[in-house]
């Protein structure tokens, strides 16, 4: 039996430091509102802020997600060992931890103007809805995008006083990407989440999943392309969109068949750089 103490090392593993993907996945499209809002390079300041509070609301996030799941995460092989579901943090602990997390995020906020301000709080409620998600909907995923998406209304606003087309453009993008990216996610877990009665989009798709995958991506880069249009962006940008199409379908068409766990946590990882690309576009675009 394990005595829960408060360790430097039981909090990097709660909130995830070792692994950083979902803090790039998250960032990625606050950046790429920035870049569009400012048509170009967007101000350090802006800049700083986003990528901090990316990180931040990342990391308390995963601890909202871990003290909702802590009965799941014992029936899953790959989450048995997180520090709330062995026993090694307590529910006291995630909570010290979460506050001070929630804390730095308000510190950033108020770093911004009053509208923006305003947006913020309904971060920290799509945050927290987004654990329950898996209870009830069967594309919990989509919730995932929605969370991380209001990251670019909020990015907009931040920069333009307003929320206009494009953002609600990069918004949309962003649920179809992380219904994409987060259904390869869960092809690990699809035994177990049968097994315990979890709802995903690897379950519901089934073998139907590189179509529904390749569909999300497909509409994302649609969408992205609006936004683009909307912003008066340069034509590289759209060269360069349809090349990460084009990889993205090829990663699409991979799942066709059965995919390992390492296999899928792979797949899931590569999206860093597609979202690297896509910021890289954007800006390639306003500057030739």
């Amino acid at each position: 039996m394990i005595t829960p103490r408060l360790s430097w090392s039981a909090i990097t593993r709660l909130i995830r430091l070792q692994n950083q993907t979902g803090t790039w996945l998250l960032m990625f499209p606050t950046l790429w509102s920035l870049v569009l809002a400012a048509r170009g390079l967007p101000p350090l300041r802006l800049f700083a802020i986003f990528v901090a509070g990316s990180f931040v609301m990342r990391s308390a996030g995963v601890v909202l997600n871990d003290l909702a799941d802590r009965s799941f995460d014992r029936h899953v092989a790959r989450t048995v060992v997180r520090p709330l579901a062995s026993g090694e943090l307590s529910v006291a602990h995630a909570l010290l931890v979460l506050v001070l997390f929630l804390s730095m995020a308000g510190i950033l906020v108020l770093l911004l103007d009053p509208f923006t301000i305003l947006l913020s709080p309904i971060a920290v409620l799509l945050a927290a809805l987004y654990p329950f998600a898996k209870r009830v909907i069967h594309v919990p995923q989509a919730m995932l995008g929605i969370a991380f998406g209001w990251g670019t209304v909020m990015a907009w606003a931040a920069s333009r006083g307003a929320i206009e087309g494009p953002a609600w453009c990069l918004f949309a993008a962003t649920v179809c990407w992380a219904i994409g990216y987060d259904t390869i996610y869960a092809l690990q877990d699809v035994v177990d989440d049968r097994r315990i009665g979890v709802k995903s989009s690897a379950l519901l798709f089934g073998s139907s999943t590189w179509i529904a995958v390749g569909t999300a991506f497909g509409a994302m880069l649609l969408l992205l392309g609006l936004a683009g249009w909307l912003a008066q962006i340069g034509w590289v940008y759209y060269a360069l969109l349809m090349a990460i199409g084009m990889w993205c379908g090829r990663q699409a068409l991979q799942l066709r068949g059965a995919i390992p766990a390492p296999t899928a946590f792979r797949m899931f990882q590569q999206h860093v750089w597609v979202g690297a690309a896509i910021l890289i576009s954007m800006v390639a675009g306003f500057l030739f």
